[in-house]
């Protein structure tokens, strides 16, 4: 499931089980994003205490929707097909409309977003590009630009953190091999009211 080696729950020993029985799924399953720090279960600890308050925090203000579509534009633009398929998941169960989301999933591959997006939200993704692709050319007029279609400073934030959120898990994932074997796609932390549930359902 990756280039370097990991420990499963079975043979996880009792500290490290510990962070996995806060991160596991149905039949004790642990999506591979997870199971690669195992030999270092801090960092899983750290990459789970981000995620779950960048992306399933009550206290965000934007859609979670919009969060994971921004997520799945980033993964792409990394070439990381197994944050594109789990995050693709996840938007279609929270948009319950399949075929709007099958088409914002051919407006990813094509990048025609502004075809499926009002200017609003459009510049999010404008942004998402920036912020990935030609970071040495950010400036304080891209957050203008957010600012002047309406995003507040607090959701700017929110969506530089997701965006950035997921250059961290793309290059994780990219640039140690993981794959999506025995992974159960579109399983999230649910209780975004409570930052300490990592459970995936």
């Amino acid at each position: 499931m990756s280039w370097i080696k990991i420990i499963n729950y079975e043979k996880a020993n009792s500290k490290l089980k510990r962070v996995f029985d806060k991160v596991k799924g149905p039949d004790n399953n642990i999506d591979n994003v997870l199971l690669i720090h195992s030999l270092r279960p801090h960092s899983l600890t750290g990459h789970m205490t981000l995620y779950k308050n960048v992306l399933h925090n009550s206290n965000n203000t934007i859609p979670k929707w919009y969060l994971e579509a921004l997520g799945v534009y980033t993964s792409k633009l990394n070439f990381c097909d197994y944050c594109v398929k789990h995050h693709f998941a996840g938007f279609k169960r929270l948009l319950i409309n399949d075929a709007k989301a099958d088409s914002f999933l051919e407006a990813v591959k094509n990048d025609t977003l502004d075809t499926f997006f009002d200017s609003k939200l459009f510049q999010g993704f404008v942004y998402a590009k920036k912020l990935t692709l030609d970071l040495e050319n950010i400036n304080e007029n891209d957050v203008v630009e957010l600012r002047n279609v309406g995003f507040s400073d607090g959701e700017i934030l929110e969506i530089n953190q997701v965006v950035s959120y997921f250059n961290y898990v793309n290059r994780t994932v990219v640039g140690l091999g993981v794959n999506l074997n025995g992974d159960l796609l579109g399983l999230s932390p649910n209780n975004s009211n409570d930052p300490d549930q990592w459970n995936h359902q």
